[in-house]
């Protein structure tokens, strides 16, 4: 792959809801949890959406976790499925051709209500 380069792609530009608090593998579960409390208190929203890809599945069960822990009565619904990401990579020399990548990325998306 020392011959060939990944075609970098425009981001999609995703509308958030307010109610979906999206979990990163770098993000902190004690923001998540804020985010939950703000959402539940402050704004009484009836339920919120917790969604993650990848690496960040861990965060977002043990934010789902300590969510229904603080907020007693929740009620949880879980899916779990998986996306296709498709990555492209372009030749450095003359005569090769284009190469693309496709890998399955597992997704999960818990949503609790009250």
């Amino acid at each position: 792959m020392t011959k060939y380069r990944k075609v970098i792609k425009p981001k999609e530009a995703l509308v958030k809801d307010d109610d979906e608090i999206r979990v990163t593998a770098a993000g902190s579960v004690s923001a998540y949890i804020s985010r939950a409390a703000k959402l539940f208190n402050e704004m009484e929203k009836t339920y919120l959406t917790i969604t993650a890809t990848g690496n960040a599945l861990t965060k977002a069960v043990t934010s789902a976790e300590v969510i229904k822990r603080r907020f007693k009565g929740l009620h949880q619904i879980t899916k779990l499925g998986s996306q296709e990401i498709v990555d492209e990579y372009e030749p450095l020399e003359e005569g090769l051709d284009k190469v693309t990548d496709v890998r399955s990325v597992p997704c999960i998306e818990i949503k609790l209500s009250k």
